[in-house]
């Protein structure tokens, strides 16, 4: 274990552990590989024992079938083998898929220029946003690291979201005091405090430290958080990273308070029964003497915690005396290309009997060579929270340090992030510049517009007014105000004289059949032709404003507002939209009062409302949130409170869409069941729940 003599150490057993939650965006091996070698080698410069990193960190995750292509994983795993040569002063582990006889989810233990172990997932998950079953096979052992005489169990996501497994076999049966997991944990409201507590109880059953390493950033519909934290073994929450933004958290666990609470467990003196599941590989270390003391040495200032009561976790406190664990005061590094601090120099080597050839770490068939692959190819640019990568890396003075117990956000302000960094990672990382959207001077487009203008710049964000004889003044009034407010550019396209030429075209069809919803869609489809006249010239990214309550059930037009890239607010609830809008004015109103008091109207005839087609959105959200999120039967929902006349037209209008919302565009996913990923049903179906 790399030692650090300007550190304090509880009776030898100090690790220091470092949590790279960092943005990978999927399939950029090699700008992935060598973001992993720069923060190796910053976490290493902190005097990190252990550097640990999210799940599938050298592909980025979820790469989906891009792990069906053999040439895809064998070079993410010949990357690997090219970083391992690298890792000299720390042990770090990297999630990679392993192509060994079958395809796994892995993670790779690097240690003194080699992979040192390789450990597969265990629990595969194959509901909601996951399919690693349609991917991997499962592998049927834990893995313990002894680092200086510290067992660290590795864990990748799903494995400690249940009781048992491979976390209960390396901490019980392996004597792990520590186990990292890797894991690409994806958002949805409420979703950080929900890991904290099943994180929380993990720690305590097993009476160790659980260090978890979560993604950062947005992937086509899905938005991860980071909220990387630390548990102690009583359960309390002792580190939190950042939410919705890179972070290095780096921790000292003193884990001699988890051997000394085993004491007090009988469950360990009785445990064995799983441990032929349990393989364990050494890697010592040896530490040069330090350079001399001065600003150079690289010392690293740090201070002692006290975890205050009452506890985070929610768990009781210890029954026994706990030593406090001593929380490294770093700020996300702000320059990532400083040599790290010393040399150190490690070997893996094996604590137990010497294996047989199938426990050889591997990465690709069995008895394949560890040696070094060619040189790596050029690098490519990456991303950090939505920054290339070269721009991150540029040096420049580093930042006041940053507090490690992090406070958690409020569910509309992570609901905001959430949106803002699923918008910009999608535009960054898809290599669009500029964005476009109509701004109607509504309640939908208005909110659109400032997490647009949020997450990507004002000045890379365009809005058409598109004004119709049916747009009241006001409207016009108000988009004006909320884009001057925000500092964006303004486009004014009427289309009124379009409408006209539409109207003269159809006569003969049309004859004397009486106005309908044909007039109406026919402006929101010039609407939608206006904006990707723009796109095309231009090569803007068109942003749809349509929230969740309207493409449940159908209140939006295809080829019209439904026509773009990608849909900011798909996932959002009408009633969140409002909520969100006044957040956003919390400390001073951007979007005007007027946008948010007024009813809300698509304005595609003379006084139109909502109301007039759909239930009120306070009853509207409610039945949505019990039909499609909750997934309860309309006699449940009728049996709440609910008319059960409105909850059947409800129903019949979320089934009857379906149609339209395959062919809307993706959008960030917020809430436990969004459409697309989470919710797959059939476009041809006559089964009808109502």
């Amino acid at each position: 274990m790399a030692t650090d003599p300007n550190r304090p150490r509880a009776d030898g057993a100090t690790l220091r552990v470092a949590l790279c939650q960092c943005n990978l965006p999927v399939g950029d091996l090699a700008g992935n590989l060598d973001r992993l070698r720069d923060l190796i080698a910053c976490a290493s410069e902190r005097g990190a024992d252990l550097t640990v990193f999210p799940e599938l960190s050298a592909t980025g995750y979820p790469p989906e079938d891009l792990l069906l292509n053999p040439r895809f994983t064998e070079a993410a795993a010949d990357g690997v083998r090219r970083l391992a040569a690298s890792v000299t002063g720390t042990v770090a582990v990297v999630g990679l898929p392993d192509l060994a006889g079958d395809l796994h989810n892995a993670a790779a233990v690097l240690a003194g220029g080699e992979v040192a172990a390789v450990y597969r997932k265990h629990f595969l998950p194959n509901y909601a946003v996951f399919d690693e079953q349609r991917y991997f096979a499962r592998g049927e052992a834990a893995l313990t690291v002894d680092l200086g005489g510290v067992r660290v169990g590795v864990t990748i996501c799903e494995d400690l979201w249940y009781p048992g497994g491979p976390g209960r076999w390396a901490a019980i049966d392996g004597g792990a005091v520590v186990l990292v997991n890797l894991s690409g944990s994806p958002y949805h409201r409420g979703k950080g405090v929900e890991r904290e507590r099943m994180l929380a109880q993990r720690a305590a059953d097993y009476g160790c430290f659980v260090a978890f390493c979560n993604a950062v950033g947005g992937q086509d519909e899905l938005v991860f958080d980071g909220h990387s934290l630390v548990v102690d073994p009583a359960g309390r929450v002792v580190a939190r990273g950042a939410q919705f933004e890179e972070d290095l958290l780096v921790v000292d666990l003193d884990t001699v308070s988890a051997t000394r609470r085993r004491l007090h467990d009988p469950r360990w003196r009785q445990a064995g029964a799983d441990r032929d599941r349990v393989r364990t590989i050494g890697v010592e270390t040896a530490v040069p003497p330090p350079p001399a003391a001065g600003p150079a040495t690289g010392e690293r200032p740090s201070r002692t915690v006290e975890i205050p009561e009452p506890v985070r976790g929610g768990l009781p406190a210890p029954a026994i005396d706990e030593q406090p664990v001593r929380l490294v005061e770093t700020a996300p590094p702000s320059h990532l290309s400083a040599p790290p601090f010393g040399k150190r120099r490690l070997r893996a080597a094996e604590t137990t009997a010497p294996p047989t050839p199938a426990a050889n770490p591997t990465l690709g068939e069995p008895g394949s060579s560890m040696a070094e692959a060619a040189a790596p190819p050029p690098p490519t640019a990456g991303y950090v929270s939505g920054a290339p990568l070269s721009e991150a890396a540029a040096p420049r003075p580093s930042p006041a340090p940053a507090p490690r117990l992090r406070p958690l956000l409020g569910p509309e302000a992570e609901v905001y992030r959430a949106l803002t960094l699923g918008t910009a990672d999608y535009f960054r990382k898809n290599r669009f510049r500029h964005a476009v959207l109509g701004l109607s001077g509504g309640i939908d487009s208005a909110l659109a517009l400032t997490v647009a203008a949020d997450a990507l710049g004002p000045g890379a964000v365009t809005a058409v007014s598109m004004p119709s004889r049916f747009t009241a003044a006001e409207n016009r009034d108000d988009a004006r105000e909320l884009a001057d407010r925000l500092g964006v550019e303004l486009l004014e396209l009427p289309i009124a004289e379009l409408a006209g030429a539409y109207d003269r075209a159809l006569a003969g069809p049309f004859g004397d059949a009486p106005p309908n919803v044909a007039e109406e869609n026919l402006q929101a489809r010039i609407r939608g032709n206006l904006l990707m006249a723009l796109s095309n010239k231009f090569g803007w990214l068109v942003l749809t404003t349509g929230n969740k309550s309207e493409m449940s059930v159908g209140y939006a037009t295809l080829y019209g507002d439904m026509a773009g890239g990608f849909a900011v607010l798909k996932d959002v609830l009408k009633g969140w939209v409002y909520r969100l809008a006044r957040w956003r004015n919390r400390e001073g109103e951007v979007v005007p009062q007027r946008i948010i008091d007024k009813p809300p109207t698509a304005e595609l005839r003379e006084n139109q409302l909502d109301t007039d087609s759909l239930p009120p959105y306070e009853v509207l959200d409610a039945v949505l949130e019990a039909y499609v999120e909750e997934d309860r039967s309309p006699e449940d929902i009728a049996e709440a409170g609910f008319d059960p006349a409105l909850v059947d037209r409800i129903v019949a209008m979320v089934d009857g869409a379906e149609y339209k919302r395959r062919q809307a565009p993706p959008g960030v996913r917020i809430s436990v069941r969004a459409f697309g990923r989470d919710r797959r049903l059939p476009i041809t179906n006559r089964y009808r729940t109502s």
